[in-house]
């Protein structure tokens, strides 16, 4: 049998990057880093709660990061999103350094890095770059980067990153996408909306999380939930739920009547098309967020919406059990926080099935075994037969 493959999560969240991984079978946690206790719980649920390390990165001593034969990590990314101040000097920017000591100390084989598609356009990507060179942090790995869309890789939404693979094994291209809009070439067709959340109930069957509490890292926080506890219905106004009638699957704001359009939306003209959106059943869905239950935020109101037949309409925004399916979560992962403090996770994560493609792609370099192209086969862990 084959020695498991280390890995070490950097920044690693709920574990998005993780349960891909694990999910490709062969590897096994070591270490973990997360400084957010909501997350750091979930992801201590799922994956135990040993390895896991909650707190700063910087705070990690050297002395306590075990050698590893792969790191993956997204230092956070706010810095260089569309959505931040995209500010150089935001120190959340510099915490690519913690994770280049954390290589130093560990000496992968392999490293991952995901960032936000602009990372690629960024002053530390190319400091990043440079440390590879002769004399720099990072000398004897071979960088490669591009930016992957997860619907190429069997996520149902379109979400674009930037992936780093580091190698000292040789270079490493990127994992060749199996999917594709139309399914030519031999590829399948990309996943939607709906195969990934028209099983679930249309009218959700909570109204809040349960009043539960558990102790992780001898704190309390709210959890355990299964995923089915996440599929919580929210009280829209009967002004909102006009709004929401208005616009059809693709739409967003434009389609909203003037009388009902909040006053700064009356007052911009352009951009920001897709807010009050609804999702297109038969498409992925646009990039989940981490405030997706919220339709002023982007296009995340449910597909269903019958043109011909106003009682055939699902007038409200898509759950957190459907955003963590779009997400490619398995059903059976647990999640602990609050509402809030989950969705924050369920956005911020790496969509395991895009984890799940990188990790096949790279275990024969791992293993040292001939490394012809490969198109790994389609994860079932939106899914599960046991939970409905």
């Amino acid at each position: 049998m084959a020695r498991p493959i280390a890995l070490i999560d950097l920044f690693a969240g709920c574990g998005g990057m993780t349960t891909g991984f694990t999910a490709a079978q062969g590897y096994r946690p070591v270490l973990a880093v997360e400084r957010d206790l909501a997350a750091a719980a979930t992801y201590a649920a799922n994956f135990g709660e040993s390895h896991m390390r909650l707190g700063d990165i910087a705070q990690v001593p050297d002395a306590e990061i075990p050698t590893a034969d792969v790191i993956v990590g997204g230092p956070p990314c706010q810095g260089f999103s569309n959505l931040g101040t995209r500010d150089v000097d935001d120190p959340r920017n510099k915490l690519w350094k913690e994770y280049i000591r954390f290589v130093r100390r560990a000496r992968p084989k392999i490293f991952v890095i995901e960032n936000v598609d602009r990372f690629r356009k960024s002053s530390e990507f190319a400091l990043l770059r440079a440390e590879a060179c002769p004399g720099g942090l990072l000398e004897g790995y071979e960088l490669t980067d591009a930016l992957l869309l997860a619907a190429d890789y069997g996520v149902p939404q379109r979400r674009r990153r930037t992936i780093v693979i580091g190698s000292r094994v040789g270079p490493i291209p990127m994992p060749e996408a199996t999917h594709e809009p139309v399914g030519l070439l031999g590829k399948q067709t990309w996943c939607t909306v709906r195969d990934a959340i028209a099983d679930l109930p249309v009218v959700p069957g909570f109204d809040e999380l349960p009043s539960r509490r558990t102790t992780f890292f001898g704190r309390v926080v709210s959890g355990l939930f299964t995923s089915e506890e996440l599929h919580i219905r929210r009280n829209p106004t009967a002004r909102s739920l006009e709004r929401y009638d208005s616009v059809p699957p693709g739409g967003g704001r434009f389609d909203v009547p003037g009388h009902l359009l909040p006053r700064c939306w009356q007052k911009k003209a352009s951009g920001t098309t897709d807010v009050m959106g609804r999702m297109r059943w038969d498409h992925p869905s646009l990039t989940i967020r981490t405030e997706f239950f919220k339709p002023e935020k982007g296009q995340y109101l449910h597909p269903q919406w019958d043109p011909d037949d106003p009682g055939n309409r699902v007038n409200r925004p898509i759950t957190h059990r459907e955003a963590a399916r779009l997400q490619s979560f398995p059903d059976t992962f647990v999640w602990c926080g609050t509402k809030i403090e989950i969705a924050r996770q369920i956005g911020n994560a790496v969509p395991p099935g895009l984890a799940h493609a990188i990790a096949v792609h790279l275990k024969p370099y791992l293993r040292g075994e001939p490394t012809s192209p490969r198109r790994p086969t389609r994860p079932e862990i939106h899914r599960s037969a046991s939970r409905a």
